[in-house]
């Protein structure tokens, strides 16, 4: 058995594809292109296909994570060649690598996703850093989420590791954000820019990284462990 690690983009054209409906395009593209895939044992066996974290509809992304299981040794740059030959507009593998069989599942290692997100807005600058900095000094930040299921309350703030201000030219502020992403919770960018007081939804949400517990493969930075 081989484990791989592969880093993959999602762009303008796949942003509105449910999370099932992305596994399930790439459990296609993967058979398509030959892939030796492993699967689970059982009445229902499936693919051994684990994403990180799941997007939310609508969002964009360069730094989605997958591992997959394979029946026999592949090398990488076959696997990505094969499989971009498969894959619609707007979806690509970006880089692809073995890693240990024994390391933890991937969505157990998950710990920060980071975000660049694009708001309009007719504040000026030192207004946005000083509702920034006085978010961040918050000890709590009490919260309500609707969901299907009824409304739920939590601390925002927990969720929120960083906050930068970007950029801010011709109606439009760019945030680069940190937030939780783990079984703790997952901090949502565009309640953190409502918390800030952008009265607008984001006109942009963009991943930019996945930040894991263990040495962060594919990291378009250096990031330092976090334990």
């Amino acid at each position: 058995m081989q484990r791989l690690r592969i880093k993959f983009n999602r762009g303008e054209e796949v942003k509105f594809i449910s999370h099932l409906d992305i596994t399930r395009l790439w459990e296609r593209a993967l058979r398509r292109a030959g892939i030796p895939l492993a699967y689970s044992q059982g009445f229902s066996p499936h693919p051994l296909i684990a994403l990180a974290v799941p997007l939310s509809v609508g969002m964009t992304s360069e730094a989605e994570l997958m591992d997959i299981t394979c029946t026999r040794n592949v090398t990488p740059q076959w696997l990505t060649d094969m499989v971009n030959q498969q894959l619609p507009a707007g979806i690509r593998i970006l880089q692809s690598q073995q890693i240990t069989p024994t390391q933890p599942a991937l969505q157990a290692q998950v710990r920060f996703a980071e975000y660049r997100v694009e708001v309009k807005t007719d504040k000026e600058k030192g207004e946005i850093e000083a509702a920034i900095k006085s978010l961040l000094a918050l000890e709590q930040l009490p919260w309500q989420h609707q969901r299907d299921t009824g409304v739920k309350n939590y601390d925002l703030r927990v969720l929120i590791d960083k906050i930068m201000l970007l950029d801010r030219q011709d109606g439009m502020c760019t945030l680069g954000m940190r937030l939780r992403c783990d079984n703790t919770g997952s901090g949502r960018p565009e309640q953190v820019t409502a918390a800030l007081g952008f009265s607008e939804y984001p006109e942009v949400i963009h991943r930019t990284g996945l930040i894991l517990e263990t040495a962060a493969l594919f990291s378009n930075r250096r990031v330092a462990t976090r334990h």
